[in-house]
């Protein structure tokens, strides 16, 4: 076991995962997993950073502004967890080819603000068998659905893409619980605890809830 091991009571270091998206979501996610010890991230956006984004993506400061998020968040990972092996990827997802980078990973997360790039995402995912855990806020709305292909329903029959309705800029603290449950969930699968596959959790406000998503066929469950 590493250092971060023996004090967590648990070892992630020889897991990975690709990150999607270095916003709100994908900071929260990347900064607890590089924390909890995992051995390699890939972060992957095309973006900038924005100063109407900074009140939910604190990993950037008003000097960052117009530089690149991935580049930004893999520099600051490092300096933050050096024994994880951190790989930015700049590059927009327009086509299934554009997710090849992930193909290495053993689990990719979902950290888009966009249903076009969720639902590319996740149709990869299910044609190559890769798990995957998607989240989504809109609002003071959000939800995490954590899906392994072949064994749980896909995030789409799962009703996870979460189309934003024109609600109010994302609320920092809905992020922040979003991504970090996204996090938590990764630890989970790492290690082998199966309790959240294909349950859709949803957080509106104060309110927490988690719903079992049955697999298809399934009527007697």
């Amino acid at each position: 076991m590493n250092e971060k091991a023996i004090v967590q009571g648990y070892d992630i270091s020889s897991h990975s995962a690709a990150i999607l998206g270095c916003g709100g979501l994908g900071t929260n996610v990347a900064v607890h997993l590089a924390g909890a010890g995992i051995g390699k991230l890939w972060l992957c956006d095309f973006d900038t950073v924005q100063t109407r984004n900074l009140n939910r993506q604190f990993f950037y400061t008003p000097q960052d502004v117009d530089k690149s998020k991935c580049i930004l968040l893999a520099r600051r990972l490092s300096a933050f967890a050096p024994d994880v092996e951190i790989v930015p990827v700049e590059r927009r997802i327009q086509t299934a080819e554009d997710l090849s980078f992930a193909a290495d990973a053993e689990l990719l997360i979902l950290a888009v603000d966009n249903v076009q790039a969720r639902r590319l995402a996740a149709s990869w995912c299910e044609a190559n068998g890769k798990p995957y855990i998607n989240g989504g806020v809109d609002g003071a709305f959000g939800t995490v659905y954590v899906c392994i292909p072949g064994r749980t329903p896909s995030l789409e029959l799962a009703g996870g893409l979460l189309a934003p309705q024109q609600k109010p800029s994302s609320q920092s603290p809905v992020v922040g619980v979003i991504g970090a449950l996204q996090a938590k969930l990764a630890v989970d699968h790492f290690l082998n605890d199966p309790s959240s596959q294909g349950v859709l959790f949803c957080f509106d406000g104060l309110e927490i809830q988690s719903l079992k998503i049955n697999p298809i066929g399934d009527e007697d469950l």
